[in-house]
């Protein structure tokens, strides 16, 4: 309709020249009024529009410029501009600088354990190669030369709890009654080393080496330790690669294992620490941490054969250990001196028992492999072959609450009561614990 009517109205015929330029004056007029109007609001919008850019502009280019950024990076991190020229931007997460602050603070606690020994001196015989002997008349192989030589036989790692140079390992690292111990702080200097005590119920030894102001690591809570938490190794791995650093989690809590050495000896190790954290030969007795920097382990054993499956003490079990050094200078252990069986239901099953947990006493293999050993607390007491120890103190014994590690919780002297079964009828028997020795 404005389209038609703005036609009409240029179509009228004219009416005078007079009446027309008054037409044209007024509508002039009006025009001048509304572009007039129309000025005044561009100046008013345009004063408001400039007081706000100029208000958020830093903010806006600051956005542009972030955004700019975002966009002109490559994969995660990557940074053309670092330099000047095209790299990669550094980046660290919060874990990250947990665990770099943890391993600063604590690594100079950490200590390499070097083992030697007198072995006999050999004397080879093979023949030379640049050697010419076409009857082979010389004697090849290797004779004991009758003299002997100190030389390196073993390594390991260890930890200080204490500035005064007490240090803790595996009983297994130092079993060798007849070995020298050197430990090399992480400065590099070497101590002779002695051994106080080694806990003959856990793989714990602990050594002493002289001076002061050693820099000693906190000892933390094992039992709060729950599996999927992080934790981190620090040890000697190899004997080579002293303070090597690796990073797991707890994968499993109150594990069995028997733990064996090349030599032949084996251990039965329970209530310990399942770990990924990479555990290598020489990583034996270096302390597993929390990320609050505590040591909540002894790292002490690798499964074989497997990829990331390793074994660690809880340090609950070594602060006994710790405390009675440092009172006395040694490791006392109570015992109660019988040989058992910890049964279950399939144990109870095939052997007709009553019972399916409980310790049952019974002989070793050999004749020499008493139940009850002669003169221990339990013969004191009256323990008998095939007698069930149930509890010790109201504990119950089972698979998971072995009755060593009960004892193991008690002192020396300790008097427990013991529920005990003994051919049909249960019975409260008091034991007074020994020092083993």
């Amino acid at each position: 309709m404005e389209q038609d009517t703005e036609k009409m109205n240029s179509e009228l015929p004219s009416e005078g020249h007079s009446s027309s330029s008054k037409v044209v004056q007024s509508v002039d007029w009006e025009g001048r009024k509304r572009e007039g109007l129309k000025f005044f609001v561009f100046l008013v919008a345009a004063s408001i529009f400039g007081f706000v850019g100029g208000v958020t502009a830093p903010s806006f280019s600051k956005m542009l410029h972030e955004q700019s950024n975002l966009f002109s990076r490559g994969p995660a991190g990557e940074n053309p501009e670092k330099n000047g020229k095209p790299g990669r931007q550094e980046a660290t997460s919060s874990d990250d600088e947990v665990i770099v602050d943890l391993v600063e603070r604590n690594a100079a606690g950490v200590v390499s354990i070097v083992i030697s020994k007198d072995v006999p001196k050999v004397r080879n015989f093979f023949q030379s190669p640049f050697f010419f002997d076409p009857f082979n008349t010389r004697e090849q192989g290797s004779r004991d030369s009758g003299v002997t030589e100190k030389q390196q036989v073993g390594n390991g790692s260890g930890f200080l709890v204490s500035p005064d140079g007490l240090l803790v390992t595996n009983k297994h690292v130092v079993s060798d009654t007849a070995a020298e111990y050197t430990v090399i702080t992480s400065d590099g200097k070497e101590h002779s080393a002695r051994v106080l005590g080694r806990d003959p119920m856990h793989d714990i030894a602990i050594l002493k080496i002289d001076g002061n102001d050693f820099p000693s690591l906190d000892l933390g809570d094992s039992d709060r330790m729950k599996v999927g938490q992080t934790v981190i190794a620090i040890g000697n791995p190899l004997g080579e690669f002293a303070n090597s650093v690796t990073r797991g989690i707890i994968s499993g809590v109150q594990r069995e294992v028997s733990a064996g050495s090349g030599s032949g000896r084996s251990e039965q190790l329970s209530g310990i620490f399942q770990t990924d954290a990479a555990i290598n030969p020489g990583n034996s007795g270096g302390p597993l941490f929390n990320l609050s920097g505590e040591v909540i382990g002894v790292n002490v054993a690798m499964a074989r054969g497997a990829e990331n499956i390793a074994f660690a003490l809880p340090i609950n079990q070594v602060k006994r250990s710790v405390e009675q050094v440092k009172a006395s200078g040694k490791i006392s252990t109570p015992y109660i001196g019988v040989r058992y069986l910890i049964l279950n239901e399939t144990i109870a099953k095939e052997n007709n028992l009553p019972l399916d947990h409980g310790a049952l006493v019974i002989r070793g293999e050999k004749m020499t492999d008493f139940a009850v050993i002669p003169g221990s607390p339990a013969d004191k007491a009256g323990i008998m072959e095939n007698d069930i120890l149930l509890s010790i103190d109201g504990a119950k014994i089972d698979e998971k609450h072995q009755l060593a590690n009960l004892i193991s919780e008690k002192n020396v002297n300790d008097e427990v009561t013991v529920e005990v079964w003994h051919k049909g009828e249960t019975k409260q028997v008091k034991v007074k614990l020994e020092e083993r020795k």
